[in-house]
C-alpha cells in the first residue's frame, strides 16, 4: 500500500507542478479508485500532499527570483481562497452528515470532478476561440478566489483544472503564468483548510507513516515537475493538460460507478 501511495503522490505532483493543478485532482480520484481508505481520510491525505508540493513550488520560485505570480491579482485571489478553503471543509462535513453511508459522499465528489474536468477539457480545446477578460477589481478577484477555494476544499483536490480555466478566462493569463498563480492560490487554500480541520478536531484516523510517504512523494514530484516545467513551452504544457483531463474523465467515471 505504501508504494501505491508514494507513486500516486509522486507522479501526480510532477504533473501538478508542470500544469499548475496541484496534483490533488489526480491523487484524490486515483486513491479513491483503489478503495483502500475512507473518502474522508483520502481527502485529508490528498490535501496535505497538495499543500506540501505547492509550498515547495511557491517558496522555491520566490527564493529563486523566477516567480510568475502577479501580486495584484494573486493576493486577492489567495485571500479569497483562504476563506473559501474554510467554507469548503464545512460544506464537506455538512454533506457527509446528511447520510450514514460516507461512500455516497465519494460519489458526489466524483460527479462534481467529472463535470469540472469535462468543462475544463472543452474550454482548453476551444480557448483560442474564446474572448478572455481582464479583471482588475480586487473584490471581484477575492470572490473568485473564494469560490475556487471552497470547491477545492470540498472536493479534497487542492485546486485542480478549474483554477487554470478561471485564470485563463477572467485574467487572460498564459499557461505558465496561470500555473504559477494557480499553485499560489492552492497553497493558501490548502493551508487554511488544514488549519481549520486541526482546530475543529476533525482530523480523520490514519497512519502517520502513510502521511509521511505521500508528503515525501508530493515534494519529490514537485521538485521534478518544476525542473521539467522550465524546459518545455506553453504548447507542450497544454497538450499534457489535455491528455490528463481525458485520463481523469475515465477515472472519475469509474469512481461514480464504484460508489453508486
Amino acid at each position: 500500500m505504501e508504494i501505491i501511495f508514494f507513486l500516486v503522490a509522486f507522479l501526480a505532483s510532477i504533473i501538478g507542478a508542470i500544469c499548475g493543478i496541484g496534483g490533488g485532482v489526480i491523487i484524490k480520484p486515483t486513491l479513491d479508485s483503489f478503495g483502500m481508505m475512507s473518502v474522508a481520510t483520502i481527502s485529508f491525505l490528498s490535501g496535505c500532499t497538495v499543500l506540501a508540493m505547492s509550498s515547495y513550488s511557491v517558496i522555491k520560485a520566490k527564493l529563486a527570483g523566477d516567480s510568475q505570480v502577479d501580486g495584484k491579482t494573486g493576493f486577492p485571489l489567495a485571500i479569497g481562497a483562504v476563506l473559501g478553503g474554510i467554507a469548503g471543509k464545512e460544506l464537506f462535513d455538512i454533506v457527509a452528515n446528511l447520510t450514514s453511508n460516507r461512500e455516497k459522499v465519494g460519489m458526489v465528489q466524483a460527479i462534481c470532478l467529472l463535470l469540472i474536468t469535462l468543462g475544463t477539457l472543452i474550454y482548453t480545446i476551444r480557448k483560442d476561440k474564446i474572448k478572455t477578460r481582464q479583471i482588475k477589481n480586487p473584490l471581484v478577484s477575492g470572490l473568485i478566489g473564494f469560490c475556487l477555494g471552497m470547491i477545492s476544499a470540498f472536493l479534497g483536490i487542492g485546486g485542480g483544472p478549474m483554477n487554470l480555466v478561471v485564470l485563463f478566462y477572467f485574467f487572460s493569463m498564459q499557461t505558465k503564468m496561470a500555473a504559477a498563480n494557480s499553485l499560489y492560490i492552492i497553497f493558501f487554500s490548502q493551508l487554511a483548510s488544514l488549519i481549520g480541520v486541526i482546530v475543529t478536531g476533525k482530523v480523520p484516523a490514519f497512519s502517520s507513516w502513510i502521511l509521511a510517504i505521500t508528503v515525501i512523494g508530493g515534494i519529490s514530484g514537485s521538485i521534478a515537475g518544476r525542473a521539467i516545467n522550465k524546459k518545455i513551452d506553453n504548447k507542450v504544457v497544454d497538450k499534457l493538460f489535455i491528455g490528463l483531463m481525458i485520463i481523469l474523465l475515465v477515472i472519475n467515471a469509474y469512481n461514480i460507478w464504484r460508489f453508486a
